[in-house]
């Protein structure tokens, strides 16, 4: 049987460049070039196919950027060509990111037709303070229609939230989850706001006219988070990620974090490939120029390809891995030498931040909270006899 694979599509282009955003992205611009993208796009899937050989499409993830502001029909040739290039044994989760702005939900039936299936809103806030202050294009009032119409649209909806703002506490970040949850998603995705080096809100930091929360109130926040999405029956299946119920969680970020194989297109797209020659890291050109222009020359818009050893996979498996609550399998941490008898594992789940059986590895809830700490532990972890004590 051949591996399933998850396909991940960047569409580099924004309305607006939020503060906070470190990501591969551009601000929007009219012009030919989107739909020079588009088709760009399509004979670089075309390209890295002949690469990779027969596999099973399991997902597609339009990301970036705002895919939003593509049209329905070029959405609907990517989602054709991958169906084509990879069939399915079954149904394909089909995710497309968008702004809760009137203007793009006015297209979410557009994307329905198209294919699309899931929807995940950058909602971010349903404070109007405080969506001006992360700089965003839409009020409340908009987040609230997004969220009804993404579910008349499509029935799957996830949204994003931002908390550990500045000066934000306890009482107020329980009524906004409280009020995010009746909205009715079937996945939250709340995210800690952090500080990235280059972006708007680092220079303000530098500057003194911004001030992150401390560590005891971001711990705070992250314990409301956990038990209000709880107590409205959310599942934390992930460090950042909620569903209500499995039928409800991301296939498509599943992929990542169990190690499944991924396919990057579109500008600075990232993918991790398993072919004959092993693991292998791939990341295409980052300017949209760049990278039409390499497919325009070679058909081949991949810029690095690394592949990597089994001690950086397997280290790779762990931090992804340790992230869900399902953790994994110690058959895939052969390469760090890592067992359940291993010390550095035995004194971690004595304290209860791991737990461990004979077949598995899985964070605890505990672990979670400080899961970079447990990684770096595990992964740097002393190998052979030196593991022993001997």
């Amino acid at each position: 049987m051949t591996s399933p694979l998850a396909l991940y599509v960047h569409w580099p282009y924004c309305a607006r460049i939020c503060p906070y955003c470190d990501f591969n992205v551009v601000k929007a611009r009219g012009g030919d070039e989107p739909a020079a993208l588009a088709r760009a796009i399509l004979r670089d899937m075309a390209g890295q196919a002949a690469e990779l050989g027969p596999r099973r499409l399991s997902s597609i993830f339009f990301g970036g950027g705002t895919p939003s502001l593509m049209t329905p029909d070029q959405v609907a040739e990517i989602i054709a060509a991958a169906r084509a290039l990879w069939p399915a044994d079954g149904e394909v989760e089909i995710t497309l990111e968008a702004n809760p702005t009137d203007a793009e939900a006015g297209r979410f039936a557009g994307f329905a037709e198209a294919g699309v299936n899931r929807l995940s809103l950058g909602v971010q806030s349903l404070d109007d303070a405080a969506l001006a202050f992360l700089g965003r294009n839409h009020d409340a009032a908009q987040a609230r229609r997004a969220v009804e119409a993404a579910r008349a649209a499509v029935g799957q909806v996830s949204i994003d939230l931002i908390y550990a703002r500045p000066n934000q506490g306890v009482p107020d970040w329980t009524r906004e989850l409280r009020e995010a949850v009746a909205l009715g998603p079937s996945h939250v995705s709340p995210y800690q706001l952090t500080i990235e080096p280059g972006t708007a809100f680092d220079r303000a930091v530098s500057r003194g006219s911004m001030t992150p929360v401390d560590e005891e109130t971001a711990h705070a926040l992250y314990e409301t988070t956990q038990d209000v999405l709880s107590a409205a029956g959310f599942d934390a299946y992930e460090v950042s990620n909620h569903a209500r119920g499995a039928p409800a969680r991301s296939r498509h970020n599943l992929a990542y974090w169990r190690g499944w194989d991924y396919l990057g297109v579109g500008p600075g797209a990232h993918g991790r490939l398993t072919l004959a020659t092993g693991r292998i890291a791939t990341a295409t050109a980052r300017k949209a120029s760049d990278y039409m222009a390499r497919i325009e020359a070679t058909g081949d818009s991949v810029v690095e390809r690394t592949r990597l050893s089994p001690r950086e996979a397997a280290t790779e498996r762990l931090l992804m891995g340790l992230r869900t609550d399902e953790g994994l399998a110690w058959s895939e941490l052969t390469a760090l030498a890592l067992s359940p008898g291993h010390p550095v594992v035995t004194d971690l789940a004595a304290g209860g931040w791991l737990a461990v059986d004979a077949q598995r590895l899985v964070a605890t809830p505990k672990g979670r909270r400080v899961l970079d700490h447990i990684t770096g532990q595990l992964a740097t972890a002393p190998q052979g006899i030196e593991a022993l004590g001997c």
